[in-house]
């Protein structure tokens, strides 16, 4: 874990086009401004706030299911500018995600471990995806309340006793995986639920007729998960989300798997084969499963598709952020002193976590 009570002055900073200096006292931001004092000059370099990763399964060889490598998956992560996140499980046996959550979170060298993102079991059969249908089941409160550590669950509003777990889960509740149609999401959303999980992907689409969970979602001004990978959503569909829901409400994710930052081949995810071909990551069947991009590479392709470079990492960084309830995201007095510098092609150069370079 990264230390605390470190003062800190990072020099020559390009904040929203302006040059200054940010100074860090016992990991948050004190004050930004301009100092003679000495410190970690950046040279110039673009400043944003660390991003921030609600759904990721893994990277670089390692998964959340595996247990015991999430320090691992901690310090890639930190490398690609993502500075906390929430190891996201799959749909497996419920003693094995027990396992997992349960245990004590590991003090890692990289990206804060902000708790865990509980992705299934309690889904539905038809929008499955990746996930597999052996472990899928209804909504169980007293299940659930025996594990620790899970600050998001996505479910399916629509399976049976659904609402009433939304109400008494005690954490941030994601539409997701689900056939539901408008009328169930709205009452899921009365009930508490607050987004939707990789929007598009995994429920019904948005018919003139029958708008479904996205409709809802606009109707309701809910936050909504979205893989701007360049192949989950086509481009036309990434700009329309941005232009509804804007960066307020518009949250960038990963869905990352355990493929993310090797090579095409052969690899697990959740129990089953996946063959990474160009980047791809496919089931037996052709369905997708996860993605093989990094948060960084999601921020640089909503850019790519037009989308302003500051709402860009805002929907990865201050929108995260804020549907966790969290101090971080923003790069003002009082926050979590976590950011990345880049360069210009928005590779990172420099990670801070609670204002220590790593």
């Amino acid at each position: 874990m990264s230390q605390r009570g470190f003062d800190m002055i990072f020099k020559n900073c390009c904040v929203n086009g302006v040059l200054t200096d940010i100074i860090s006292e016992n990991g948050k931001i004190k004050k930004i401004c301009r100092t003679d004092e000495a410190g970690v000059d950046l040279k110039g370099a673009k400043v944003f706030p660390g991003l921030i990763d609600v759904h990721t399964h893994g990277c670089v060889g390692f998964d959340t299911m595996d247990g015991d490598k999430l320090d691992k998956m901690s310090e890639f992560l930190a490398k690609n500018g993502v500075t906390s996140f929430l190891p996201t499980t799959m749909t497996v046996d419920m003693e094995k995600i027990k396992n997992v959550v349960n245990a004590d979170l590991p003090r890692t060298k990289g990206a804060q471990i902000l708790g865990f993102h509980l992705e299934g079991p309690y889904i539905s059969k038809n929008r499955k995806g990746a996930q597999n249908e052996k472990f899928v089941k209804n909504p169980d409160s007293e299940e659930f309340g025996a594990l620790k550590n899970v600050k998001m669950v996505t479910l399916a509003p629509e399976l049976p006793g659904s609402l009433d777990f939304i109400e008494k889960c005690g954490a941030v509740v994601s539409i997701g995986h689900t056939d539901a149609n408008y009328g169930e999401t709205l009452l899921a959303i009365e009930r508490g639920a607050k987004c939707l999980t990789h929007t598009f992907n995994a429920m019904p689409g948005l018919h003139h007729r029958a708008p479904g969970p996205i409709g809802a979602a606009v109707d309701e001004n809910i936050y909504v998960q979205v893989i701007c990978d360049g192949l989950h959503l086509h481009k036309s569909v990434v700009k329309m989300l941005y232009r509804t829901f804007t960066s307020e409400r518009m949250v960038l994710i990963s869905d990352s798997m355990r493929a993310t930052g090797l090579k095409d081949g052969e690899y697990e995810f959740g129990g089953q084969q996946v063959t990474v071909s160009d980047s791809v990551a496919r089931l037996g069947d052709g369905s997708i499963a996860g993605s093989a991009s990094t948060l960084l590479q999601c921020v640089k392709k909503a850019i790519e598709f037009g989308i302003p470079e500051k709402e860009a990492f805002a929907m990865a960084s201050k929108t995260p952020a804020e549907l966790m309830g969290l101090n971080k995201g923003r790069l003002e007095e009082g926050y979590d002193c976590d950011l990345i510098a880049v360069d210009e092609d928005y590779n990172v150069l420099t990670t801070v976590i609670n204002g220590v370079v790593l």
